[in-house]
């Protein structure tokens, strides 16, 4: 009986290829593996392709809320935003697709799990990772990393291995972005894109919405509710989380909201030039954010920044199943007890412009912040605190003095 292995299967030119070169360099039983992110009409016609191709079989999983509930939230909660831009959209994703590939291979007594991340990108890293931790027994097959059996260097030479093995699909050798789309996010690389000096060509280029300047010249108002730092509604309409993304999604698309051009820095060590859209993403980022500054205390907030960027690096890195993330992100959680309340803001041409935030734990008091004298504050005990707080930078001033002086 033939050994098995389980395909992470997106249905493009690379993972068809995949197909044959296992069957004929390791003669598996290939079982293909689509994880539903939220990728929309990618997922069209996979079935017939994959059988095509020469897998056995074909999974389709969706995991469209955990995805959602179980990852997204965390890194929403924690503000968790890599290098002060990216929203770690494809970083997210990696931990429960590497979950759901494991939970796969279980099932089918698999015996390897074989992805199509190149050598040069974060990907294999996470995917790899996730693997390791959660079943340390399955072999991993990378064919990119594989350069003695794996020869294939362009798309030219995919499609022509296929035709070889009597897979004719209408793949083109067109040059196109390398994209990546899930419901959270769409990143763009290639073409100009590798150039940093190179102006996007959004017209070309975006997916989800539009540029700021081709956005309505109306701004539009929605408003946010929260629960323990879980969006809960939009325009006062109740829906789960993935609802709440796409309705963001349609809402900061339309307004020119989340594109991002950035160079990143890779975890294996080279810089990388991307553009990411992320309408939904980037106003329920925001819209947490505003929620945070009212309720937490600033020590607080102080320490969950920290927490939030180290949070980021994490999942950016691959490293969701580890004891750290789960520390780091249970102190976020403790943080979200009272991140309860209702954000508005006005959505104008790729901004997001605070319109109100409100919550019943809200530690904003106008008395006190009033330029009237209140009953809390006493504006003659700013007297001692100045003189305590700036003691040693007034006796380091005087020992200057003294030193110079003498000197």
């Amino acid at each position: 009986m033939k050994e098995k292995v389980i395909l992470a299967y997106s249905g493009g030119l690379d993972t068809t290829a995949i197909i044959p070169w296992l069957k004929e360099n390791f003669d598996y039983d290939v079982i293909c593996c689509c994880i539903d992110c939220g990728q929309g009409n990618e997922l069209d016609g996979l079935e017939e392709r994959a059988k095509l191709s020469g897998a056995t079989k074909l999974y389709i999983e969706d995991i469209v809320d955990e995805f959602c509930d179980d990852y997204i939230v965390p890194c929403v909660q924690a503000n968790a935003i890599y290098e002060n831009k990216y929203l770690l959209g494809t970083s997210m994703a990696r931990p429960g697709i590497a979950k759901r590939l494991v939970e796969i291979a279980r099932k089918e007594g698999a015996s390897a799990i074989c992805h199509g991340a190149t050598g040069k990108g974060n990907d294999q890293i996470r995917f790899e990772l996730g693997i390791k931790a959660l079943a340390p027994d399955l072999k991993i097959i990378a064919p990119w990393r594989m350069t003695d059996v794996w020869t294939m260097q362009s798309r030219e030479d995919e499609i022509e291995y296929c035709r070889q093995h009597g897979i004719d699909l209408p793949f083109s050798a067109d040059s196109s972005y390398s994209r990546d789309r899930n419901l959270w996010h769409i990143s763009h690389e290639g073409l100009e894109l590798e150039d940093p000096a190179s102006e996007p060509n959004y017209d070309h280029l975006l997916v989800l919405g539009v540029s700021p300047e081709k956005a309505p010249e109306e701004g539009e108002y929605v408003t946010m509710n929260f629960e323990k730092g879980i969006p809960v509604s939009v325009n006062g309409e109740k829906m789960k989380v993935s609802d709440i993304i796409r309705k963001l999604n349609e809402l900061g698309g339309k307004h020119g909201i989340g594109i991002v051009d950035i160079v990143e820095n890779r975890v294996v060590g080279m810089k990388s030039r991307g553009v990411y859209e992320t309408p939904g993403g980037t106003i329920l980022m925001e819209a947490h954010q505003q929620l945070e500054e009212l309720v937490l205390d600033r020590d607080t907030t102080k320490v969950k920044k920290d927490m939030g960027n180290l949070f980021s690096q994490i999942v950016y890195e691959g490293k969701w199943f580890t004891p750290l993330r789960e520390a780091v992100q249970a102190f976020i959680e403790s943080t979200q007890e009272y991140v309860t309340g209702e954000v508005k803001f006005k959505l104008y041409k790729g901004n997001i412009i605070k319109a109100g935030t409100s919550s019943p734990y809200s530690l904003y008091s106008e008395s006190l912040a009033s330029f009237t004298t209140g009953e809390l504050y006493d504006h003659h005990d700013a007297d001692g605190f100045i003189n305590l707080f700036g003691l040693p930078l007034k006796v380091r001033a005087m020992k200057m003095a003294e030193t110079e002086k003498n000197g």
